[in-house]
């Protein structure tokens, strides 16, 4: 099947910028990503932390690079892991993305975060996290989208959480969410403990920055 999110003569995603180099658009698409990351910092996107709100996320980082920023996929996607031996994880179908996003949404926000430990907040958190994730709504640009929606959560629900932690181990995060998420039709491979660490860690610089 065809991609309809690729150009025809290359395999390179159709973007505002006209790009057809992908080395090029990553680029470019981390220079827009990332101020626009920044600038959430100062001017959070208001909501109720549904699937709308998720999907408003992904504009406000994306709208620069891509027509269909904010818009679920209508596409299955597969990625070759490094970590799983270039399977891929089972991301949920197009049809599935909204209901099962909302899921997720819906026992994060029914969480009594402050009655929590701290360990107990980073295994929930590290938890609804890569559930999220796994779902993977969008054609490119779940991980950066995901990481900063669930972060305006937690604070939200008035727990720091140092951000920049999850910036400067990009890497990192997403072979720990690849890991947490590794359930499969015919088994369950997930490793959740290297996303508890760095979420744990991140929970308590945040903490500590408060104090």
């Amino acid at each position: 099947m065809l991609d309809p999110y690729l150009y025809k003569d290359c395999a390179v995603l159709r973007n505002k910028l006209g790009i057809k180099d992908e080395d090029m658009l990553n680029l470019a698409e981390v220079e827009f990503s990332c101020n626009a990351i920044n600038d959430l910092l100062t001017n959070p996107i208001p909501g109720e932390y549904d699937f709308a709100h998720l999907c408003r996320f992904h504009t406000r980082i994306f709208e620069d690079v891509y027509d269909w920023a904010g818009q679920p996929r209508t596409v299955p996607i597969k990625k070759a892991e490094a970590v799983l031996g270039h399977m891929t994880i089972e991301y949920s179908p197009p049809q599935e993305i909204e209901s099962a996003a909302t899921e997720v949404l819906q026992r994060l926000n029914a969480i009594r975060w402050q009655m929590l430990s701290l360990q107990e907040q980073a295994k929930a958190l590290s938890m609804g996290l890569a559930n999220l994730w796994k779902v993977h709504p969008f054609r490119e640009g779940n991980t950066r989208t995901t990481v900063t929606f669930i972060c305006q959560f937690v604070e939200s629900k008035g727990l720091p959480i140092d951000r920049v932690l999850f910036e400067q181990n990009a890497a990192y995060v997403r072979s720990a969410l690849v890991a947490a998420s590794a359930i499969f039709h015919d088994g369950d491979f997930r490793k959740p403990e290297y996303l508890i660490r760095i979420v744990t860690d991140a929970l308590e610089r945040g903490s500590n920055k408060e104090t």
